[in-house]
């Protein structure tokens, strides 16, 4: 896809939908259920046992695509906001200066700063840290009510959507070619003569995933389950930055026919990898989710 056209319809592979920002989706539908399947079939039993229920795995599976379905140009107020939270180019968004701001409204006035549109930079992080607060927020509502022997059905359904909806983004971001401005073909000095081709990006991520899914047997490559330390929105940052690790990986491999067909061993196991990896920090950010909504609530602070 070019710069034009990260809009790529998952129902039909190859039409090019043009908007305003860049946009491009990952997975596409079969490789977005796999990993919220995955992710929420691997809960650790201390997890509430509603997240971990055959209604709720179901539930999230079926929303793993769902921010796909919200980019259609029959919405074109809803594709324009939304789809430059799908992804980050790292490399203008690093131009900015490192660390990158927490709140996506202060990214967002140093990019204008610079010069620089924020939409076209990405904004994945902001929108992925955004979602597990929400279903944190959920889930301590959810503590709450059941302390109180108050009814917990509605705040249940909000949990189970808000980890559905969290897990499009997680996945997003486990697929190299959402993390940097060579998402579909090679820009700048190329002296490995990689592709320049606009049509590695669904190449890899929708036609190939979609071919062989019974062949990617990601569910052995999940990581063993731990809740994460520290900060969410730093520990987002280093998944998104250990992706961008693999950026050149994906284009050597597509030099090699990797991508055509089958495809070959080696990208098999390297897609394998990549859905696992994206399964397993969704199922880590849920039980983090779940583990941290029992802490205290800090008092607010007025001085913003």
């Amino acid at each position: 896809m070019a710069t034009l056209s990260r809009s790529v319809s998952a129902a039909l592979a190859g039409l090019l939908l043009l908007s305003s920002v860049p946009a491009a989706h990952a997975w596409g539908n079969e490789g977005h259920r796999l990993i919220n399947r995955l992710a929420a079939g691997a809960l650790p039993a201390d997890t509430p046992a509603f997240l971990r229920s055959p209604a709720a795995i179901q539930q999230i599976e079926y929303l793993g695509p769902e921010p796909d379905r919200w980019r259609s140009p029959s919405e074109p107020e809803l594709l324009s906001a939304q789809a430059p939270e799908h992804f980050i180019d790292l490399e203008p968004a690093d131009a900015l200066g490192t660390p990158l701001p927490h709140k996506r409204f202060d990214f967002m006035q140093k990019a204008y700063a610079a010069g620089q549109r924020p939409d076209r930079i990405g904004l994945q992080p902001w929108e992925a840290t955004e979602i597990w607060e929400r279903l944190k927020a959920a889930l301590r509502e959810y503590r709450q009510l059941s302390a109180a022997h108050q009814d917990t059905h509605d705040v249940e359904q909000a949990a189970i959507f808000y980890a559905g909806w969290l897990g499009h983004y997680v996945g997003d971001a486990s697929q190299p070619l959402h993390t940097t401005d060579k998402y579909n073909g090679w820009v700048g000095p190329n002296p490995n003569n990689y592709t320049t081709e606009h049509k590695i990006h669904w190449q890899f991520e929708g036609i190939f995933v979609a071919a062989n899914l019974k062949a990617l047997d990601a569910q052995p490559k999940m990581t063993p389950v731990h809740a994460m330390d520290g900060d969410m929105f730093d520990s987002y940052m280093a998944y998104l930055r250990h992706t961008a690790t693999y950026v050149e990986k994906v284009y050597q491999l597509e030099k090699v026919g990797g991508f055509t067909g089958a495809g070959t061993p080696e990208s098999r196991d390297f897609t394998s990898e990549r859905l696992a990896a994206g399964a397993s920090m969704l199922r880590d950010m849920i039980y983090t989710a779940w583990l941290d909504s029992g802490k205290p609530v800090p008092q607010p602070s007025y001085s913003n």
